[in-house]
């Protein structure tokens, strides 16, 4: 088993279809194989509260404000952090983790329209000033997103069920908010799952020595 110095975090960000719940999972098997001590979690539902949350915001059976579904995010995150994370990086594990508060800064932010900084101080609040060492961005294009998400076959989360402007919305706003990031990857999401998770490794290495 490696053993690392300190914990790693790792999110992986991504519009919905893009692949990114595949390349958690792949990366995550990849590192087990490697023999490294690692985490695979998600947000929202990666604890059990997080798991009841995630049921109201994706299937909202009621309608739900932008500051109300922001906090539902939120509340999720801060569990997810005091009972997943925390524990994890103390442990000196990869945590690799299926959305993290970037995709409240775009989906509430950009796509909401709510005030970033409201967005970033609360993340910050919750997440106990801890952010992700690297974040692995999926870009996608939408007709490849569209294409994934229809031929999935299943029911379709209040976010999927989006109009086309609001999506339009999302990937504008990754694009902007991982604008010249040093901490950020971008992996070309319309490859095969094999390609990228090779392309995803190959420039993840140098973080991981």
């Amino acid at each position: 088993m490696h053993k690392l110095k300190n914990g790693i975090l790792i999110a992986i960000e991504g519009i919905d279809g893009s692949g990114k719940s595949s390349l958690a999972k792949n990366l995550y098997q990849e590192f087990l194989n490697q023999k490294y001590a690692v985490l695979l979690s998600k947000e929202p539902g990666g604890t059990p509260l997080g798991l009841q949350l995630r049921t109201i915001v994706q299937e909202k059976k009621v309608a739900v404000c932008p500051k109300a579904e922001f906090m539902l995010f939120a509340a999720d995150r801060a569990q997810h952090f005091n009972a997943v994370i925390i524990p994890a990086l103390e442990q000196n594990k990869i945590i690799i983790s299926d959305r993290m508060a970037d995709s409240s800064l775009v989906y509430q932010g950009y796509g909401r329209g709510l005030d970033m900084n409201a967005i970033n101080a609360v993340n910050n609040f919750v997440m106990n000033g801890i952010k992700p060492d690297i974040t692995i961005y999926v870009k996608v294009s939408l007709q490849v997103a569209t294409e994934r998400i229809m031929k999935r076959n299943l029911a379709l989360t209040s976010f999927e069920k989006e109009k086309e402007d609001f999506v339009n919305k999302l990937a504008a706003g990754f694009d902007e908010l991982y604008k010249n990031r040093e901490d950020v990857i971008i992996v070309d999401g319309n490859q095969t799952q094999e390609q990228v998770l090779e392309e995803t490794l190959e420039k993840l290495a140098p973080w991981i020595k």
